[in-house]
């Protein structure tokens, strides 16, 4: 689920492992409507509308932590069909383990040296890291939303199609062959 840090993330939730209670933690988030604009730049939308969140981040066994919940967004996007402008609601659940930075690689390693590359069986991903001592459920919000979006939205009801001609009998890549045989026969 991890992206290349290229650009700065554009919501931030921190929250420091070492202070999630043995309980553990229910979080409700709301992007602001600056953190919305970058978040749209960033994935090339019209715009985001709404983005929210609600997670359960609860600590497990050997520092690792599983973080699950939901992701709502409205986004406007434009159709790849008519080019008008369109709007998209996106919801996605999230369930992931996190486990600090050195295991999450060894673990990691060790699933890409168990995979056959001829038969891929069905293997569980790799947990994330935990960078820094942090969780950042405002990345791992945004990372769900842009995994959701549709790359070719679509208005309601709207089918491209495409205009198909019948092809002219004379004009294909052997013509000017064929013309110049007949010229050939016709001395």
């Amino acid at each position: 689920m991890s992206r290349p840090n290229t650009e700065p993330d554009p919501w931030r939730v921190p929250i420091i492992v070492a202070q999630i209670p043995d309980t553990g933690l229910h979080r409700k988030l709301e992007a602001s409507a600056a953190e919305r604009q970058a978040m749209a730049g960033l994935a090339g939308l019209r715009e985001v509308l709404l983005a929210e969140a609600e997670f359960d981040v609860v600590p497990r066994s050997g520092g690792r932590v599983q973080v699950t919940g939901s992701v709502r967004a409205r986004i406007g996007q434009t159709c790849v069909v008519t080019l008008d402008p369109i709007e998209s609601e996106i919801e996605e659940e999230v369930d992931l383990m996190f486990a600090p930075e050195a295991e999450a690689r060894r673990l990691a390693d060790l699933i890409a040296e168990g995979q056959d590359e001829e038969a891929p069986s069905e293997v569980a991903d790799p947990p994330e890291a935990i960078v820094g001592g942090i969780v950042d459920l405002g990345r791992l919000a945004t990372d769900a939303l842009f995994l959701a979006i549709d790359p070719y939205p679509r208005k309601e009801g709207v089918v491209f199609e495409a205009e198909v001609t019948a092809p002219d009998p004379e004009d294909h890549p052997f013509a000017a062959l064929k013309a110049l045989q007949d010229n050939k026969k016709g001395r």
